[in-house]
């Protein structure tokens, strides 16, 4: 039989320290912090510099914020919440509404390093744990942009720590801060039920399964669904809207998606490089000495299950899960180099990581100026990706989406500054999309426009505001789509933008008149939760 692995001989160090002298004493920690504070301000440099522009979600979740709700069509409400109270604070800046997700990156990085210290890793497998998680591509894109995700990606990571602390303490309390974070979890993004069946998983096909004859899980629970009802009662409200929108998705928008490219996609969107360390961590918690961990492990494969029966399920719906696969991967790669006299490969791996991981950085987040940017692209050989199947232009989606919002609102309120008085009392402005909604809503305040409305998503509940449709400013492709339901449709201006998608470019802007249909009559048809 095998020996047990050694345990990695820079831990002990580390750990006497943080019990015998001050944290600033403690160089794990000091590490992690630095690495932490290095994502940090990777971001907040970026977003002063380069900043693209606001994301088109960004603007509809600053749209949602000026709605308060239990709920939304796309999403439960806690982001909503939140970037509500931190807007009346500071404001929406692109440099304010970055400073939460760049936060949480940074969160995130620490405790993938403090996940290794549970683990029993050392100063080795904490730094290499929150280097890999810093240098993440995936959690770059994420952490760019305000949304859900990058709180997402945070929650599973610290709902791993403290697993990892409740096998360690056995604290029952620890039970109710899982509960209490769970259900804040789910409030922020539905996607944590995945994490709820893998923790269920776990404690089935591990030692934790002795706490089921205990009432703490099942308090844990119970917590976590009372803070999440808010969004069912929300939904029983609006005839399930949220799960309308989860099956048009599945079915058109990401119909595309096949299990095969989900799976291709895991090694791309955590780096190459950084593979061998999360499919070390992986067999990590599976190996016979570490069966008290193994629960993350299940977790794990109970999700990726998930995601593939699914089989229309975006690559990175599974990237919450890596931050501990990372911790796990660190922790045996220090241990197998120690027994296998392989010391060197720490230094030599740790810089190959940092160096592919910085190289990769501008394909994610925006680091380099557009033009800059393009000819870097081409010269790794990377093409313009989308999840979504649409036809692309010089950008990827993610990037392409930060351009032409600004013009589309100045577009619009310019022919809105043409009409007569009478006409603007009683004109109302429509596009078709929430980003282009959003758009109009966030820049057109300073010229004065109305309210957009729309068909999409929150924007249909949200309703065409008192609107007769007498003149409506349409922003769309067709003019020839615009007079099937209006009496008379005059181009006014078009919309081009150098960098959007193309889909967003070439837009008309047009003032319709009479429309023929009553508006309380039309509007249930135009209803598009996707």
């Amino acid at each position: 039989m095998e020996a047990p692995l050694p345990p990695d001989n820079s831990a002990s160090h580390e750990h006497q320290d943080s019990r015998t002298f001050p944290w600033y004493k403690d160089r794990a920690l000091l590490l992690l912090l630095v690495l932490a504070f290095a994502k940090l301000m990777i971001h907040l440099v970026a977003n002063a510099t380069v900043a693209y522009g606001y994301f088109r979600d960004e603007l509809y979740y600053v749209a949602c914020a000026n709605h308060p709700a239990l709920g939304y069509v796309d999403q439960p409400p806690f982001s909503i919440f939140l970037l509500g109270a931190w807007k009346s604070l500071f404001g929406v800046s692109l440099f304010s509404l970055h400073f939460p997700p760049a936060l949480a990156g940074a969160a995130t990085v620490f405790l993938a390093g403090l996940i290794a210290r549970e683990l029993g890793g050392g100063l080795v497998a904490q730094g290499m744990a929150s280097l890999v998680t810093l240098v993440s591509p995936v959690y770059f894109s994420i952490d760019s942009s305000y949304s859900m995700n990058s709180l997402d990606v945070l929650v599973w990571t610290l709902a791993a720590y403290l697993l990892v602390r409740i096998i360690k303490t056995e604290d029952r309390r620890l039970w109710l801060a899982l509960g209490l974070l769970l259900g804040i979890g789910l409030l922020n993004k539905i996607s944590v039920f995945w994490l709820g069946a893998g923790i269920a998983a776990g404690m089935v096909f591990s030692p934790l399964r002795r706490w089921l004859t205990t009432p703490w899980p099942w308090t844990a629970g119970a917590i976590a669904l009372i803070l999440f009802s808010p969004f069912v009662i929300w939904n029983m409200q609006h005839d399930f809207a949220h799960l309308e929108f989860i099956r048009n998705a599945s079915l058109h928008k990401y119909g595309g998606l096949t299990p095969g490219g989900f799976l291709a996609d895991q090694f791309m969107q955590n780096h190459p490089l950084a593979a061998p360390l999360w499919i070390l961590g992986l067999s990590f918690y599976f190996l016979p000495g570490q069966r008290q961990f193994r629960c993350l492990g299940v977790i794990y494969a109970t999700t990726l299950a998930i995601l593939i029966v699914n089989g229309h399920s975006k690559a990175e719906y599974l990237s919450p899960a890596y931050a501990m696969l990372f911790a796990g991967g660190s922790v045996l790669f220090a241990r197998l180099t120690e027994r296998h006299g392989a010391r060197w490969l720490r230094p030599s791996y740790g810089t190959l990581l940092l160096a592919g991981g910085l190289a990769t950085a501008p394909l994610a987040t925006p680091l380099l100026p557009v033009e800059t940017y393009i000819s870097y692209a081409a010269a790794l050989g990377t093409k313009p990706g989308t999840s979504e199947g649409k036809t692309l232009g010089r950008l990827p989606q993610f990037f392409a989406d930060m351009f032409g919002w600004k013009e589309k609102a100045e577009a619009v309120a310019s022919v809105y500054s043409r009409l007569s008085p009478g006409e603007k009392n009683t004109c109302a402005v429509y596009a078709q999309n929430y980003g282009e909604c959003a758009a109009i809503d966030f820049f057109g305040k300073k010229y004065g426009l109305p309210p957009a409305m729309g068909r999409h998503n929150n924007y249909w509940i949200w309703g065409p505001h008192g609107s007769t449709g007498d003149v409506v400013i349409v922003l769309g492709k067709s003019a020839e789509d615009e007079r099937r339901s209006f009496d008379s449709v005059a181009v006014a201006d078009t919309v081009r933008c150098a960098y959007c998608m193309p889909y967003e470019n070439n837009l008309l802007v047009m003032v319709c008149r009479g429309l023929k249909e009553p508006i309380d009559t039309l509007w249930p048809k135009l209803k598009l939760f996707i």
